[in-house]
């Protein structure tokens, strides 16, 4: 019988996942070495030990059905540059993305549990190629994309440093420029980074915090308490024209807002055209990078 500490036990000693030490031990009849051997073999338990190290470089990939009705977008990451534009790589997250696309999976891990390909699942293929490039690897998250009236479009920036997907609603069927109107706000969303779609997306923490700290900056400016409160709702105005994607100004043209644009659009097809969502992953945001100290790498060499 497969115990939970034998299973603890194997984990502590390779650094491999609980259910691929359950599966080791199982196959090896409870024997813990040559379940540690299994999982050499395997190559994850050299994967293991790799997954400690710090994965802040990779790709944001994309991926868009021909009919533009679904979509999918990952974040792939690496150790180094070197290895995110290695072929075997940039293919492997190229092909999660459309996985990506078609899952039903809600967490990274069940989504790295479905097939890649008739023989391995996608953690699989990722552990084989951390043990024969050397890095570790890791599929950080990933969003799926579905709409039925109306379309999806996707961006990506930099060869894979930013990645944008848009989801647009219209009963439309002018699929060129609801293509091209998914396109510019692709691009929108890539240059200034909103974070929310309208007013009514941002939450109330956020907005009563905007609206203490410009409190705090009219006072110390000396104004009276009389028109505070005028000049905080006039600053938070000009809060909502950054961070809302609908009250942004459009990148193509500084003198009219994003909603603006999308009520042009409307009027010239006939048919309102509303955005559902929207998705943009930087590469490695988020993910502190590790600094090497090349005196400290030394010193502990000499000891």
């Amino acid at each position: 019988m497969i115990t939970a500490q034998s299973v603890k036990e194997l984990r502590e000693k390779t650094g491999a996942g609980m259910m691929d030490c359950k599966k080791a031990l199982t196959e090896a009849n409870g024997d813990m070495e040559k379940a540690i051997e299994i999982l050499r073999e395997k190559g994850l338990a050299a994967a293991a030990k790799k997954a400690g190290r710090i994965a802040a470089e990779g790709l944001v990939k994309t991926y868009v059905s021909e009919d533009g009705k679904t979509a999918g977008i990952i974040e792939l990451n690496c150790e180094t540059d070197f290895v995110a534009a290695n072929e075997e790589f940039v293919a492997i997250a190229d092909r999660i993305a459309e996985i990506a696309s078609k899952t039903s999976a809600t967490t990274v891990e069940e989504l790295a549990n479905e097939k890649y390909d008739d023989n391995s699942t996608i953690q699989e293929t990722l552990t084989a190629l951390i043990a024969k490039l050397g890095e570790n690897m890791t599929l950080r998250r990933f969003e799926k994309f579905s709409v039925e009236k109306g379309l999806v479009e996707s961006y990506i920036h930099g060869g894979g440093r930013i990645g944008v997907v848009v989801e647009l609603a219209s009963d439309s069927d002018n699929t060129a420029v609801l293509k091209e109107v998914a396109k510019d706000l692709c691009m929108q969303v890539a240059a200034a980074n909103p974070l929310f779609l309208s007013e009514n997306d941002v939450d109330q923490t956020t907005l009563e915090k905007e609206k203490e700290i410009y409190r705090v900056q009219a006072l110390n400016e000396g104004k009276p308490e009389n028109i505070v409160e005028k000049m905080v709702n006039g600053r938070i105005q000009k809060y909502f024209k950054e961070v809302c994607l609908l009250n942004q100004a459009w990148v193509k043209d500084g003198d009219k807002s994003i909603s603006k644009y999308l009520q042009e659009k409307s009027k010239e097809i006939g048919s309102p055209i509303t955005v559902n969502r929207f998705v943009r992953f930087e590469r490695g945001e988020g993910i502190e990078k590790a600094e090497d100290n090349f005196a400290e790498e030394v010193a502990k060499m000499t000891k």
